[in-house]
């Protein structure tokens, strides 16, 4: 069940409904806000409408019966018409646990050499097998490199019949100008705490009242921010931070220690991950209630906590080093 982007999926249903369906759209809106589920309810209902006139195929929702002959095909990743462009393992990972920095060329266009299995040039040459469209979803072409984006844009440019593209974008002023203007665009905005909870509630109906609130309050509007957190108690990290904003030296000191080495082991890496946001989150909402003087000094606060948590991933700083600092930035708090 989709759940929020109801004027994007109206104007979705309109387009189709009035056989004015554009062949490609451009979904865009910050990550994390349900584009991609977006994408998939839609193809779902397309491929089931299409189908034929079986039931179970709304045409007010996108909430296609789980049991329909489509949803089921789907599920299992056989349905013929369906297609995901995304990224994949690297083939270079014996692992297989690391994927591709990007999407790549031999991903649409079948390439000597190449490890990758069933690209989407042969797919887009055949015809639809189960019903009149077929439906390519890209998660996300902004990962596309620049080849890979020039192969899919002679698809966008001149549309195999009857082929659907949905392409998922957060960042769609980097995208070429041409493949934007080939495609319509459904801007998404964020979810209400609402909708978010009723995201969180039909995916994790585990979660506890505190930490369902908690991931809510945290989640601005994208569910798939607050899942990342999910299963990590994140009622009990956001506590420890309000706790070390009252601390005084000596406790502070002492709590960021205990913190830091609690999120130094490599089991820890997804509360680090949530540590890293969380912190300066936590500094930027104690400084609402600031004036004069005691905001300047936790605006000074949260511009360091923000430059640490940014450059922590990307310069691969030592965990526990980052985490220690962090937290006595925001034990700052107290002192203001």
């Amino acid at each position: 069940m989709l759940i929020g982007h109801r004027e994007q999926g109206a104007a979705f249903r309109a387009a189709f409904d009035s056989k004015t369906l554009h062949h490609a759209w451009l979904i865009a809106g910050a990550q994390g806000i349900g584009k991609a589920g977006f994408a998939r309810a839609a193809a779902l209902w397309v491929l089931a409408r299409s189908a034929g006139p079986q039931t179970g195929v709304p045409t007010d929702s996108f909430d296609v019966s789980e049991d329909h002959p489509t949803a089921r095909l789907l599920t299992a990743g056989s349905h013929l018409d369906f297609r995901v462009v995304e990224r994949i393992p690297d083939p270079k990972d014996r692992k297989a646990e690391k994927l591709r920095a990007q999407i790549n060329l031999d991903q649409i266009v079948p390439r000597d050499g190449s490890k990758v299995e069933n690209p989407l040039r042969p797919f887009l040459q055949s015809t639809p097998a189960l019903s009149d469209w077929r439906v390519v979803i890209v998660d996300s072409i902004d990962d596309m490199n620049r080849n890979a984006a020039n192969a899919l844009l002679k698809n966008l440019e001149e549309p195999p019949p009857g082929t659907l593209f949905l392409c998922v974008s957060h960042s769609p002023g980097r995208l070429l100008p041409t493949i934007r203007s080939r495609c319509r665009t459904l801007r998404f905005e964020p979810l209400s705490d609402e909708d978010v909870a009723r995201v969180l509630d039909d995916v994790r109906p585990d979660l506890s009242m505190t930490d369902r609130d908690t991931l809510v309050r945290i989640a601005q509007g994208a569910p798939g921010r607050a899942l990342r957190f999910a299963s990590i108690g994140i009622a009990a990290l956001e506590a420890e931070l309000g706790e070390l904003a009252v601390a005084g030296p000596q406790a502070a000191t002492a709590r960021a220690l205990l913190l830091s080495r609690s999120l130094a082991a490599k089991a820890a890496t997804p509360r680090y991950e949530a540590f890293l946001e969380l912190a300066p989150a936590a500094i930027a909402h104690a400084a609402r209630d600031r004036r004069g003087p005691r905001l300047a000094r936790a605006l000074a606060l949260w511009e360091k906590a923000t430059a640490l948590a940014a450059s922590a991933v990307a310069l691969s700083l030592e965990p526990q080093s980052v985490a220690f600092d962090l937290a006595m930035l925001v034990s700052g708090l107290a002192e203001t």
